[in-house]
């Protein structure tokens, strides 16, 4: 069997006991072998500032060196007033400078956005998905993950409430696995 594949997984919420990190933590008990999920924390990146290139905060430094390792990103947020909060839209410009350094380049991803709300987070998905374009990420168009109505989906230690979800996000993350091998150029099984 080939080695797991090293998934990154940036939460946009940056509250504790967020909906976001529930729905990640379930995520990554119920993902194939073959995927590595890791929480990369971006609640301390400061802020982009490009006057900061030449001497970057530590905290840059780190975040760009363990994406840039990683095989695949998976982006997991909420979302605020039809975007993505910014502590996610500062860690995706964080990781696309300084220019022609980006650790975003040619790297496949996927986006889930959940909500209480019906809609599930539709805006920032898409709005998230015009950024990554720009990046040249490998975006999985399908299946497509909004999560509405989430405090009747998963529990507080990120069990899954009903098995009609778990198995939905259980063929999210096949597929999202075959993304990855599709755009790594290996093979799925």
């Amino acid at each position: 069997m080939s080695p797991p594949f090293d998934v990154v997984a940036l939460i946009g919420s940056l509250r504790r006991e967020s909906y976001t990190r529930r729905l990640v933590h379930g995520l990554a008990a119920i993902a194939p072998n073959r995927l590595g999920l890791e929480i990369v924390e971006i609640g301390g990146l400061a802020l982009y500032n490009q006057d900061e290139e030449l001497n970057p905060p530590s905290a840059w430094s780190g975040f760009r060196e363990r994406v840039g390792r990683a095989d695949a990103v998976l982006f997991a947020t909420p979302e605020y007033n039809r975007s993505v909060p910014g502590g996610l839209k500062n860690a995706v410009d964080v990781g696309s400078r300084p220019y022609g350094k980006s650790v975003w380049a040619g790297k496949p991803c996927a986006i889930v956005t959940i909500s209480p709300g019906a809609v599930g987070g539709f805006g920032a998905n898409h709005h998230l998905r015009q950024s990554l374009v720009s990046l040249d990420m490998p975006t999985l168009q399908q299946p497509e993950m909004y999560l509405g109505q989430a405090q009747n989906l998963i529990d507080a230690s990120g069990r899954f409430a009903n098995a009609d979800t778990e198995a939905y996000c259980r063929r999210f993350l096949e597929t999202f696995e075959g993304w990855i091998a599709r755009h790594r150029g290996q093979r799925a099984d």
